[in-house]
Formats: C-alpha cells, structure tokens, sequence
C-alpha cells in the first residue's frame, strides 16, 4: 500500500516524530492510523527503556501561569545534552508538561515516588469496600482501584490533557524517540493563589 505525505504529514503533526519514523509507522500499519500511533508508542517506550541507563547533564526550566495567576508550575525537564535542552521542541514539552501540572496538581512524578505507607493508607481506606466481595477477587479489585487512585495523582500516569488518548509518559518517550536522548521530569513546583500550605515540590 502506497503511504501519502498528507498522512505521513498528519501523523507528524500528532506525535512530533521524524518524517521517516511516521511513514515507516504507517507502512507497518498497512495506512491505519490507530495502529500507525500504537506502533509509535511501542517503539517509543523500547527507545525509552534501552536509554534508561544514560545520565542527564542538561537541564532546562519551563514556567506556566493560568488565567490571571491563580496558579503558576516551574517544571524542569532534563536530557542527556545541552543541544537538546535548548531546543524549541524541549522547551514547548516542557511547557505542555507544566501545563499539564498546573491542571491535574500531581503529587508524584512517577509511581516510585510513592511511599509505601502512602500505599498501604490507601489500601486501607479500600478495604472496607471489598470485604463482602469473593476472597479470590478481592486482591484483583484491591490492585484496580489503588491504580485508578494513583493514576490521577502520579504525573507520568495521567492522560495528556491535550491529547487524552496518551499518558504524560508516551509523550515523554515520543520525545525521548524524536530527539534520540533520555529525558525526565526532574521536580516541579506548583503555586495556586487557594492553598495557603505552601508550595508542592517534587
């Protein structure tokens, strides 16, 4: 099946990824685009997992501010180099991401960062909820619903807010494919003009 450019165009658009990894995606995909993005995904998170072990030596720091200042995010995302924290494209991720932070008011960057008393509260407060359920299931249901718990408090867990169909972290690794380099979300901190807690940094 012949690919066209205004698909492969289309599908740039969507991810951000090289010109040749689109058309090779919707090539693998027989010109489906569903399966063209899962295909992406896929390779995303295996180009994410080979970088795992490199070391991050550049950082850049994003800020967003909403409306008329209610709440503003400093984010700093980091990469292996300067050529690609510089970036353009590094800066508007980044700035998704804080964007992303200043909507959802995560907790958690990633699911190690939560604690295990953290954990075992949680599952405490879900126990009440499944003791009249079967003995077999109760477990299963338990691990559901400390995933859909933590799924809107863990950054790299919730869905893109301007893309729900991926998570934070496919957006991550999409960029991790595009610019060839391991990169994190080292801390952020939020401020909001209704908490008078003090900021939240991770």
């Amino acid at each position: 099946m012949e690919i066209s450019m205004e698909q492969v165009k289309n599908l740039r658009e969507k991810t951000g990824i090289s010109i040749m990894q689109c058309k090779k995606a919707l090539e693998e995909a027989k010109g489906d685009m569903d399966k063209a993005m899962i295909y992406l995904q896929k390779k995303g998170a295996e180009t994410a997992a080979k970088k795992a072990d490199r070391v991050l030596k550049s950082s850049r720091i994003v800020s967003y501010i909403h409306g008329i200042g209610s709440v503003g995010v400093l984010v700093e995302l980091s990469s292996e180099s300067d050529f690609v924290s510089k970036n353009e494209d590094f800066k508007q991720l980044a700035y998704d991401i804080a964007m992303q932070i200043a909507a959802t008011n995560p907790a958690y960057i990633k699911k190690d960062d939560v604690s295990l008393e953290s954990r075992t509260k949680v599952l405490d407060a879900f126990e009440d909820e499944v003791k009249d359920k079967p003995e077999a299931m109760r477990e299963k249901i338990l691990a559901g619903k400390l995933d859909a718990f933590f799924k809107e408090r863990i950054l790299l867990e919730q869905d893109f807010i301007k893309d729900p169909s991926i998570t934070v972290n496919t957006l991550i690794q999409n960029a991790i494919q595009k610019f060839g380099e391991k990169i994190e979300v080292a801390r952020f901190v939020r401020l909001s003009t209704s908490e008078i807690t003090g900021p939240k940094v991770c």
